[in-house]
């Protein structure tokens, strides 16, 4: 494994890229960022504002929201910061919530003063495709963070609004497929995170194409025919999360202190709403040898708040780990054991990448960045 010589990203992370001398894309990128007029991006932002903006009563645009921090941060930015008027859609996953985050969802319509869409999925079929994703392919919440994607969409198509808001790009910001620096969020659902499972690949005796309606992206015909413009927030305004969990404070935002210190995260305040969720983020350890520390590693790096040895320190202690309160949650959940929990994950190890010790039964990442 090569790991970038400025943040602690390996080059398992699929799509990332790394120049010459070993630095990553994304590392590159933050450097690039300090090169480009915010000011005049930030008038773009205006302009583009101005265009979808109603001047009466009806919605002026639609944000994506989940309740998190960075959602707290887009609806300041466009109700208060732009004074739209945005109806806020969101997709729950029906997991049992934390404390922080049922608080943070109820926050964030009253904080702002908005109406929110949510759409809760049909559970069984939901617990359908999760066991299916999950012992198949390692990515359990496919369906759900799919949705995330592709309901706003649909929402925007029927309400006959525009504009709908997305945060960062994801493949710009932390390396992936079609990192491309534009304001257009139209190939969205192509970026990596749900976009590599077939269709036929999910049909089965309980599980029929009507069910999956709702995750496929709208036609291209459907999108032209209320000129759909679905835009990356982070494309307008140089994009810090740390920044956005502040801003989402002072809005009434809670992370998780004094409720749940988690296992395999060196912070409190990233995907906060649940615990089952963070089985899914967490796969890519078995399969590419890093995980959620050491994501967040990297973006604390990036804006100062660690410095690389630091950063390799807590994905020593941290990343390996899976928390156990997660684990039950999502056993819970589906109804697996935990011993039919993880010899699904065990599957998952990448042999390249580990090996099993037979003393322990533990999985040893073979090239650990603390090696190097």
């Amino acid at each position: 494994m090569r790991y970038c010589k400025r943040c602690v990203m390996p080059d398992t992370r699929p799509g990332i890229k790394f120049d010459e001398n070993g630095v990553c894309y994304p590392c590159l990128r933050e450097e690039k960022k300090d090169h480009i007029d915010w000011n005049a991006r930030y008038r773009e932002l205006e302009k583009l504002c101005n265009k979808y903006r109603k001047n009466s009563d009806e919605y002026d645009c639609i944000i994506a929201v989940s309740g998190g921090k960075d959602s707290h941060f887009q609806v300041h930015i466009i109700k208060n910061i732009m004074q739209m008027n945005p109806l806020l859609v969101s997709v729950t996953d029906n997991f049992p919530m934390t404390k922080a985050g049922q608080s943070n969802f109820d926050n964030i319509s009253e904080a702002f003063g908005c109406d929110i869409i949510v759409m809760k999925p049909n559970i069984n079929l939901q617990k359908n495709l999760m066991r299916k994703t999950f012992e198949n392919y390692g990515k359990p919440t496919w369906h759900i963070d799919r949705l995330i994607y592709t309901y706003p969409l649909h929402m925007a198509i029927k309400f006959n609004i525009p504009l709908v808001v997305f945060g960062e790009n994801i493949s710009l910001e932390y390396g992936g497929p079609g990192a491309n620096d534009t304001y257009s969020a139209i190939d969205q659902i192509e970026n990596g995170v749900a976009s590599d499972i077939s269709w036929e690949e999910l049909i089965d005796e309980n599980i029929s194409m009507k069910d999956l309606v709702m995750l496929k992206a709208p036609t291209k015909e459907e999108m032209d025919s209320v000129h759909l413009d679905p835009i990356y927030l982070s494309y307008f305004m140089r994009w810090n999360d740390y920044r956005s969990y502040n801003i989402a404070k002072r809005y009434g935002f809670k992370d998780l202190a004094n409720e749940w210190e988690r296992e395999h995260h060196i912070e409190n305040f990233y995907q906060v709403d649940n615990m089952a969720y963070l089985i899914h983020p967490w796969m890519k350890y078995p399969k590419f040898g890093h995980a959620t520390a050491t994501d967040a590693a990297c973006r604390f790096i990036k804006i100062g708040k660690l410095t690389r040895e630091q950063g390799i320190e807590l994905v020593k202690k941290h990343d390996h780990k899976l928390d156990q309160r997660a684990v039950q949650e999502f056993c819970d959940f589906l109804g697996y054991t935990r011993a039919e929990f993880y010899a699904i994950v065990d599957k998952f190890y990448n042999p390249d990448l580990f090996t099993k010790d037979p003393k322990t039964d533990e999985w040893i990442l073979k090239d650990p960045i603390w090696s190097h």
